[in-house]
């Protein structure tokens, strides 16, 4: 079994105290049992309202919240992943999931997909991630990999994920909350992990920027935790046998004649 942790929060605009947070919720994991945890999108800095100060407290990845979160991650025994305001050049700056294991960064994934959608208009300050092989990394027995948020809605990122021969996909969120956004993200979420066949676990800040819900998902599709609208972290354990089990009786991903093409 492979225990992993989903974590919700509303990061602020004070870097510092969602350090705090984060660092918190790592440590909350790690005295779970938890070999991974997966936080929100923007946990490093967020405001509800895009603009310059995005770019002002954008850091590196070599920064200071990466590594305030190794530390975190070496404390707790455990991978952390996390959404970071990561610097880019001029007045835009990068949509960033990390990961983190006690030894420093394991993976990265510049989110590819920016919300121009529902009013937003996140490619006016994110630079898009390009489009390139993802970067994955195990987690016991299971191979892990990144997207972001708004990629749930183009199931292409986790079909190349799946191609990547990824068991598990984690997903940083900010899910803003609206009529039916809920049910979009939960079906999302369920979709993403039935047609790949792969667990999935997906943390997404709390109101009132996100709709929180985090979840944990099995390669059926099945709801192994769920969180509701409150600060807080859910474990679950996942058996690698179940990924086996699943694509054994739907072999889904053999039988396909499509591949993935970047346009």
């Amino acid at each position: 079994m492979v225990r992993i942790a989903v974590a919700q929060f509303a990061p602020g605009s004070d870097v510092g105290a969602n350090l705090a947070e984060a660092q918190a919720l790592v440590a909350e994991a790690g005295r779970a049992g938890a070999a991974l945890v997966v936080l929100p999108e923007y946990a490093s800095f967020f405001e509800q309202r895009m603009g310059p100060r995005f770019a002002e407290r954008a850091q590196p990845l070599e920064g200071a919240f990466v590594e305030g979160m190794r530390q975190a991650a070496a404390e707790a025994g455990a991978v952390a992943v996390f959404g970071l305001v990561e610097q880019a050049v001029g007045r835009r700056f990068r949509n960033t999931a990390v990961a983190v294991s006690p030894d420093g960064v394991v993976a990265t994934y510049r989110k590819t997909h920016l919300y121009d959608a529902f009013g937003a208009a996140e490619s006016t300050w994110v630079e898009a991630g390009a489009l390139e092989p993802p970067q994955t990394f195990l987690v016991g027995d299971l191979r892990a990999g990144l997207q972001t948020c708004y990629d749930l809605r183009f199931p292409e990122v986790t079909r190349v994920l799946a191609d990547a021969e990824v068991d598990l996909v984690l997903v940083p969120a900010d899910w803003v909350p609206g009529q039916d956004k809920v049910h979009h993200w939960r079906t999302l979420l369920g979709a993403r992990a039935i047609e790949n066949t792969a667990f999935i676990a997906a943390a997404g800040q709390i109101p009132p920027a996100g709709v929180g819900t985090s979840l944990v998902l099995d390669p059926a599709g099945r709801v192994l935790v769920e969180l509701g609208e409150e600060r807080g972290l859910a474990v679950a354990d996942l058996d690698p046998a179940r990924i086996r089990e699943v694509r054994a009786a739907n072999p889904a991903l053999r039988l396909r004649r499509y591949t993935v093409l970047p346009r």
